[in-house]
């Protein structure tokens, strides 16, 4: 897999030990972009870390989904999360960073590691098998899956640019569309954790056809 300007092939492409950033609601799957705004001083300094050195982050939501709770150092992390190369950079002149992650591979966290550094990092175990996600392309169903994504535009008032959905691989479809989702935190974690690429696709179609086949006029978040 090529991300940015650097190649992931093998386990020793891939560093023992990333920072984390813990945000709720936070998907980043691999091949998908994630934008973020980088604002508080932590967070700042695990930017300039990454950008001085390999570029790599790890998305990980905390392990109890409550937008209400802060995160902090003590905050509990799900113990499966994403890592990311930052393929987009700039400062605002305000003192935030504009972020692009591109997404690498899944990893699960495997233990803390204390550093002087005011952001968490931790040991990490890859999904080895996410590096080469393009021989599960055809296993989806593609048909269903842009049937439940116009169900769910319609169900919203939304349009979208079907020429550029339509000239989308399975891979980039599977992986765009469970980011941008308006989903929750809960669904968003079980759409990460999914075993193979068809598993997530058929995922996003049953939480769209559960979410549908309540009010109409409920929304799907």
């Amino acid at each position: 897999m090529q991300v940015g300007n650097a190649r992931y092939l093998t386990r020793k492409d891939l560093p023992e030990v990333v920072p984390v950033f813990p945000l709720t609601g936070g998907l980043l799957l691999p091949q998908g972009q994630l934008p973020l705004n980088i604002f508080e001083p932590r967070y700042l300094a695990m930017v300039d870390q990454a950008i001085s050195g390999n570029r790599l982050i790890a998305m990980v939501q905390p392990a109890h989904h409550d937008e209400t709770l802060s995160v902090n150092d003590a905050t509990p992390l799900s113990n499966i999360g994403c890592v990311g190369r930052v393929t987009s950079f700039a400062e605002t002149g305000d003192g935030r960073y504009l972020v692009a992650l591109t997404g690498i591979c899944r990893v699960r966290l495997i233990e803390e590691v204390r550093t002087a550094k005011p952001f968490r990092s931790f040991e990490i175990a890859p999904f080895m098998g996410d590096l080469n996600l393009e021989a599960q392309e055809e296993s989806v169903d593609r048909a269903a899956l842009l049937e439940a994504f116009r169900d769910y535009l319609e169900a919203e008032g939304l349009e979208t640019e079907w020429e550029h959905i339509e000239q989308a691989g399975n891979l980039t479809l599977v992986n765009s569309l469970s980011m941008m989702a308006p989903f929750g935190p809960a669904e968003k974690q079980a759409l990460l954790e999914a075993p193979d690429l068809k598993t997530r696709a058929e995922l996003f179609v049953a939480i769209i056809e559960f979410a549908l086949a309540g009010d109409p006029g409920d929304k799907l978040q």
